[in-house]
């Protein structure tokens, strides 16, 4: 038995396994398809809130600790496993911003650097950006990662130590208590027990927990996205305009995004967003339209109240915990919400204080 059981292999499940492996403990993480192929994988991989000043301060909290580690993480996977997850800091441009001095005043109470800066310097940054902007909101210290590789890494690097046993494509089919302890999880292959349990199951967490009588208010939200294959050089750093964003790879390519629908678990695809998609990317890069679609995808967020995540035990049982909800923020929030989970769950002091994303 292994003294971790983790339920869900996203980039939550696999940063929750690699600390806890970390710190000597034997970990095994069960996941529905293979690791991080849900959530984690969909995402753009912009590693900040789009318009950080709109978020509230939990979540401001987590954020600001995450953005640290990825340059440091990103480097330790590559090492380890020979996968680049792409990390580039390369800023970020936001045009027509509509609430400026907000933004303004919130980086100066966050110590962010966060400037306005006029069209030469927004068109020196990116030739191609949508025309006659007179300025920007520039902000040099945001990155963005490859998240299919980080994953990729994560994986990899799991898979490594003698610590973590990876189970894939070994869908939970409900968890199973005894009392005040959840004593393992039935699956297809049958039963599957670890001393504490933790859920990390994305969108699917609030079914998980109703096999013990418990809910969480998280659902899944979808979003769509689309891929260009563009030139080196056509896009360099992340731009946003009106709530939509491009994100630009090593290669070339140019990712758009995204669209929010409350649709419940259905991931298909339609023409309405791949064109919605394609006319919000093109009006912030007007060259876009030149380029061909390569890829059209869909990926379920784990919507919770206000996007703040759960975070900690849950009530009435004395081995079962949770880290799940961070809506369109999974990515960007998971180097601390695992961080702090993982400091309840051995007794440190967290790294923050943890009661915002306690479980009522």
């Amino acid at each position: 038995m292994s003294d971790f059981l983790i339920v869900g292999g996203g980039v939550v499940g696999m940063m929750t396994a690699l600390q806890l492996a970390d710190a000597g403990y034997g970990v095994t993480l069960l996941e529905r398809q293979q690791c991080g192929n849900e959530a984690s994988w969909a995402g753009g991989g912009i590693v900040s809130p789009l318009y950080p000043w709109r978020y509230s301060p939990p979540i401001s909290r987590l954020s600001r600790w995450s953005e640290g580690v990825y340059p440091e993480l990103s480097l330790r996977l590559l090492e380890e496993t020979g996968i680049d997850p792409e990390y580039r800091q390369k800023g970020l441009l936001y045009l027509r911003v509509d609430d400026e001095a907000r933004a303004l005043a919130w980086a100066r109470e966050a110590g962010k650097p966060l400037e306005r800066v006029d069209s030469d310097f927004l068109y020196g940054k990116e030739p191609h950006a949508c025309p006659d902007c007179k300025s920007a909101l520039w902000m040099p210290t945001l990155g963005s990662i490859r998240n299919p590789r980080l994953v990729k890494a994560l994986r990899a690097r799991l898979a490594s130590m003698t610590r973590v046993t990876l189970k894939e494509h070994m869908p939970v089919t409900r968890l199973i208590a005894d009392g005040p302890r959840v004593v393992g999880v039935d699956t297809p292959a049958g039963k599957v027990v670890g001393d504490q349990v933790i859920v990390c199951g994305g969108a699917w967490v609030d079914g998980l927990l109703n096999t013990v009588e418990m809910s969480l208010p998280v659902r899944p939200v979808k979003g769509q996205m689309i891929l260009f294959k563009g030139p080196p050089g056509l896009v360099n750093r992340v731009v946003l305009m009106d709530g939509r964003y491009v994100i630009p790879r090593g290669d070339g390519r140019v990712l758009a995004g995204s669209t929010l629908e409350d649709k419940g678990f259905d991931k298909s695809i339609d023409d309405e967003a791949r064109e919605s998609l394609w006319e919000s990317a093109t009006r912030i890069i007007p060259r876009l339209a030149d380029c061909v679609v390569e890829h059209q995808w869909a990926g379920l967020r784990p919507g919770s109240p206000e996007g703040v995540p759960f975070i900690g035990a849950v009530s009435g049982f004395s081995n079962l915990h949770v880290n799940a909800g961070h809506y369109r923020n999974g990515l960007v929030l998971a180097p601390a919400s695992t961080h702090l989970l993982v400091d309840l769950l051995l007794d440190r002091e967290p790294i923050i204080d943890p009661a915002p994303y306690r479980l009522a």
